[in-house]
Order: structure tokens, then sequence, then C-alpha cells
């Protein structure tokens, strides 16, 4: 995505964009943060279930941010086989 600027002795910096984040931007960057919070409610899951029996909202907990999960990463999957049957390219 960005071999150009880490080509061996290139100064130039990654170019400035117009601070717009497009959709398949947004996607990732949402993939991300869900990821993140995934990974902290199952760790809180463990937790619970280390000291006795958990509610039933923290064992469900991590079930959101999983299918939210699941729906972002199949858009991402199936991005590059869109962008090629459109020509689009999206970085």
């Amino acid at each position: 995505m960005w071999a150009q600027f880490y080509k061996a002795g290139s100064t130039a910096e990654r170019p400035v964009g117009d601070g717009r984040m497009t959709f398949s931007r947004l996607v990732r960057q949402c993939h991300r943060w869900l990821a993140i919070l995934f990974t902290l409610t199952v760790i809180a899951n463990f937790a619970a279930m280390m000291r006795d029996q958990p509610p039933a909202w923290i064992t469900y907990s991590p079930l959101p941010p999983l299918f939210l999960l699941m729906f972002s990463g199949l858009y991402m999957f199936a991005l590059p086989c869109v962008g090629k049957r459109t020509g689009a390219v999206d970085p």
C-alpha cells in the first residue's frame, strides 16, 4: 500500500489526504476497535467465571461484538473481489 514511501533512502512522507474517511477505511477502523472490545469482554467473562457463576449479561456480552466482527470481516474479505470486478482500487 505505502511501499513507494518505505524504499531505502527515500525521505518522502505519507501523502496527506483531505481528511475524509472512505467507507472501507471506516469499516477497517471499526473492525479494529471491535476486536479490542471483543477481547476485553472475553477477558471479563473468564475473570467472572473464575469467581463463581457469572450473570447472563456477562456470559453473553462477547456476542454482539463478535457478530459485528463477523459482518465487517466478511465485508473486508469480499472487498478485493468486488474491487477487481469494478476496476476500483481502495487503499
